[in-house]
């Protein structure tokens, strides 16, 4: 499957940021996190606590390099791509920006566990339907 890019609108807020006025490192990740949730959300699946099925989404690895810095008031997008999706992982490539400018990049590995154990598990049927009825079938 090729998958097309999310992006996700976010503010920046005084809360986002440290003392210096420019966002606090770990909230880069925090955005990336809801731009995730909101394009599964957007796919038409719902969030993994609404659901009755046992399963949950971990994070498993996280690369990010970071090249510029966002500010108070600024309007960020931040962008969401599945890179390669596995028996029981998603991986995805986030970036945030302002403007045409990439301020973060991400590569951030998702793996599929059971709630009840939090032992892998595949990822769940419905999810791999939206995902084929959204991008086709997998060549």
């Amino acid at each position: 499957m090729t998958f097309t890019e999310f992006a996700f609108p976010v503010r920046v807020y005084i809360e986002d940021t440290d003392a210096g006025g420019i966002v606090y490192y770990v909230n880069y990740l925090k955005f990336m996190e809801r731009a995730r949730t909101e394009f599964l959300r957007d796919l038409g699946f719902e969030h993994y606590m609404n659901s009755p099925e046992d399963f949950m989404f971990v994070v498993r690895g996280a690369e990010i390099r970071y090249f510029g810095a966002a500010r108070m008031d600024d309007a960020l997008m931040v962008a969401a791509q599945i890179k390669s999706l596995g028996r029981a992982s998603l991986v995805f490539h986030q970036e945030v920006r302002r403007e045409n400018t990439v301020l973060t990049a991400a590569t951030i590995d998702i793996a599929c566990v059971r709630r009840s154990d939090i032992k892998p598990r595949a990822l769940p049927e419905r999810l791999l339907a939206l995902l084929k009825s959204r991008y086709g079938n997998p060549q």
